[in-house]
């Protein structure tokens, strides 16, 4: 599996031990679905300014977000088991303004928002949403067995 990062903030250094971090919660995530083909993943963080210009863009909707995924495949190419090359899965842009507001206002560590992000992107990628109630217990449940199995809670740390 490969992980690109593509920092282009300023406000937050973005350590090489949080990169880390996000890469166990990505391979984890990959594990829990049992994709046994190598994939590709490129994370990005960005300003609000950036965030919102893409969620305008693609969603329709004029304001930033916490993150957005790009899937570039759908999962039933992922389930096939067999890839001659690595298949890029796709792009997740997360923004950090967002990131440091929600730990604030949720209660928790810049850490532990940063990773729920991309493991909440990492999941779109890999064709779970939350349009409704049924869909969204799925995928809060697969979030949630990465988060515990990194040791990442809600509290701070």
């Amino acid at each position: 599996m490969d992980i690109y990062f593509d920092n282009r903030q300023t406000q937050t250094e973005i350590a090489n031990e949080i990169l880390q971090h996000l890469e166990k919660a990505i391979y984890l995530a990959i594990e829990k679905e049992n994709i046994k083909i190598p994939v590709e993943v490129s994370v990005s963080f960005v300003e609000n300014k950036e965030i919102q210009e893409l969620n305008k863009k693609y969603r329709k909707k004029d304001c930033p977000t916490d993150v957005l995924s790009f899937p570039l495949i759908d999962r039933e190419q992922l389930e096939d088991g067999h890839a001659p090359f690595t298949i890029p899965l796709g792009d997740i842009i997360i923004s950090i303004p967002k990131v440091i507001e929600q730990a604030k206002e949720y209660g928790h560590s810049f850490l532990r928002e940063l990773i729920y992000l991309t493991v909440h992107g990492m999941f779109h990628l890999l064709g779970y949403d939350h349009i409704n109630q049924e869909e969204k217990a799925i995928m809060r449940n697969k979030e949630e067995f990465v988060m515990k199995s990194i040791n990442i809670t809600k509290n701070p740390s």
